[in-house]
């Protein structure tokens, strides 16, 4: 950089490092007023009929505020979900270019979107919607433009040198211009928008090929989203309309509360509680350290959301663990990569809660449907464990009761944990915001206050910021989604979808296996959340069709799902994997394959055996 604009960048920072804090505590502020009121909620219903006047709507509005905030804090940070493919571009002039198009294509599509939000705070404005006690919608929309143009301006600026940068910016007055052509769209105005009538496949053609090159995910669906929008001569201003209708669903604040509970749990010493406590169960059998692991990863999964964040908060501690009792590199390697995801069936997982979102149906009953398939997929990485200490010798344990006693104690608070949320869940005395409001602050109080693992201020502090950055790198994605899912649903997708599996696809059972295959794809290539509003609106009608239960294809998608983390050549644990054992991609994935097929195995039992998610289910009653 020349010296003047070092001088310049010297002078800035002080002033960019307070924009920086400011937008931190007023995203970590929103996360806070959201666990706040369900708590209060919980205290005052008993003694006030109706509860807290408007608690429930600001609750969600709050969850638009972190979500979106959040994002803008991901772009900073580089952590906008995206996929692995870029990594396989060559190092040198390639790789730059291609980090530039793909900078370029996001910056454009983001300002579109900021410049259609405005729009949809206009008319918002105009209209005069009320959340409660007289504040108004629109001042909770202001974050959409805002956090978009955030963004627009910071992938920009990530894309590569002072050149690259300069086209990024070209990119950002495109999107403007495009924005405001695509309200002439929506006017009817067909002259004056430059897309209208003309082919839609080159601009997601476009989009793709950014995804391709390293662009945020919530770019491409948006993209798409908006330029069909476009060439159909609709106003884009209805993806982030959509995106603000996703952000205040009844049960999305669940997700960001559940998930800030694993961030303060990973945040505090419960991960080593109970590494000792399942090692002195057993760690007498063939493998038992292998199982814990198993274990440990699913219990943390369950409650951070996101397989990433457990093998990249866990790895540490229990890769060391594995090699020390004796297991081989290529064996531990695997197991953990494998037992990242094992927990997303479990409740109250964030899939879960997704899923009965987009499909409508109770989140209680995806919680029971899934504990017989999430155990049964648990078992079989327990099993190949047990196998390895069968084989190696490795990782026994003398069983001691003192040991097992002790470890028991100091780890019953985190023991207790599940069953306070399915007590609190189950007990119809909270409702599933509420229970997830719960269970975050029965998470600070254990790690904070009882066993004192950090000072309670700064530890809430970090696990606060880490929860609004991942939070808002999926719920952007959430949001853009479902406008690219509204556009296939305008144009008869899933209807034309439907006729096309039946006119080709007979059997039930043949049905089940053509939907394991594709949704074997759909993981492997997308991530979990962004797949489940795009695609489970257009598989879900096909699975009426064939009279398969609701909730039984619920829980086979997310068994997919899960199993796609894992499938080369772009599995994202594979590369997060490989990211956080410093191992070469290629030797992890030879170390999954193993756990691939049995996992896969694991997939055609649930599918095949409806039993195992519904029996509960019908045991103890749907609702």
């Amino acid at each position: 950089m020349p010296a003047p604009l070092q001088a310049v960048a010297r002078r800035g920072a002080p002033a960019l490092g307070f924009l920086h804090r400011a937008e931190e505590l007023l995203a970590a502020g929103a996360l806070a007023a959201m666990a706040l009121l369900p708590l209060a909620e919980i205290v005052v219903r008993p003694i006030v009929t109706g509860g807290i006047p408007g608690s429930i709507p600001f609750v969600q509005h709050l969850t638009l505020c972190v979500g979106f905030l959040g994002a803008g804090l991901a772009a900073r940070q580089n952590k906008l979900i995206a996929l692995a493919t870029a990594t396989f571009i060559p190092e040198g002039a390639a790789r730059q270019v291609a980090q530039g198009f793909a900078a370029t294509v996001g910056a454009a599509v983001s300002a579109l979107l900021a410049w259609s939000a405005i729009d949809v705070v206009v008319i918002e404005m105009e209209v005069g919607g009320e959340i409660a006690l007289g504040v108004r919608s629109w001042v909770f929309q202001l974050v959409l433009p805002f956090a978009f143009g955030v963004i627009a301006v910071r992938l920009g600026w990530g894309a590569g040198g002072w050149a690259a940068r300069a086209v990024a910016g070209a990119g950002i007055l495109i999107g403007i211009w495009l924005s405001g052509t695509g309200a002439a769209c929506g006017l009817g105005e067909d002259a004056s928008c430059v897309l209208s009538g003309g082919p839609g496949w080159p601009w997601v053609v476009l989009v793709v090929l950014s995804a391709l090159a390293g662009a945020p995910i919530f770019t491409v669906l948006a993209g798409a989203a908006v330029f069909l929008y476009m060439v159909d001569a609709f106003d884009p201003a209805a993806v982030p309309l959509y995106a603000y209708d996703l952000a205040t669903e009844p049960h999305l604040p669940a997700i960001p509360l559940f998930t800030l509970a694993g961030f303060i749990l990973a945040q505090g010493q419960s991960s080593g509680r109970l590494l000792q406590v399942f090692r002195a169960l057993v760690g007498w059998m063939p493998g038992g350290t292998a199982v814990v692991c198993a274990v440990v990863c699913a219990f943390f999964t369950i409650f951070t959301g996101g397989s990433g964040v457990t093998i990249l908060a866990l790895g540490g501690l229990l890769l060391p663990a594995l090699l020390q009792d004796g297991y081989r590199d290529r064996f531990s390697v695997g197991l953990l990569t494998a037992s990242g995801s094992l927990g997303l069936l479990l409740p109250p997982a964030m899939p879960l809660i997704l899923y009965a979102i987009v499909a409508q149906t109770a989140p209680e009953n995806l919680f029971i449907g899934g504990i017989l398939p999430g155990v049964l997929l648990i078992a079989l990485v327990a099993a190949w464990g047990m196998r390895e200490g069968i084989v190696t010798g490795a990782g026994r344990h003398d069983f001691a009761w003192r040991e097992a006693r002790e470890a028991l104690w100091t780890a019953k608070w985190e023991l207790a944990l599940p069953l306070v949320v399915l007590g609190a869940l189950f007990s119809g005395r909270a409702t599933l915001v509420e229970t997830s409001a719960l269970t975050a602050l029965y998470a600070a109080i254990v790690t904070g206050l009882v066993h004192r693992d950090f000072r309670l201020g700064p530890g809430l502090q970090q696990a606060f910021r880490e929860c609004v950055v991942l939070i808002g790198g999926v719920l952007i994605i959430l949001g853009v989604a479902k406008g690219f899912t509204a556009y296939m649903v305008d144009v008869d997708i899933p209807f034309r979808l439907l006729e096309w599996t039946q006119a080709r696809i007979e059997s039930p059972l043949l049905f089940l296996l053509a939907l394991n295959v594709f949704l074997l794809i759909v993981g492997c290539v997308m991530d979990i959340f962004s797949a489940i509003v795009v695609v489970v609106p257009l598989i879900s009608t096909i699975g009426a069709a064939y009279g398969i239960d609701p909730v039984h294809l619920g829980i086979i998608f997310i068994a997919n799902l899960e199993l796609g983390y894992l499938t080369p050549p772009v599995g994202l644990n594979l590369f997060l994997a490989s990211y956080r054992f410093d191992r070469p991609l290629l030797e992890v994935y030879r170390a999954s394959i193993p756990l691939l097929v049995i996992l896969g195995i694991g997939v055609l039992v649930i599918t095949y055996v409806p039993w195992l998610t519904l029996g509960l289910l019908e045991l103890v009653g749907r609702q």
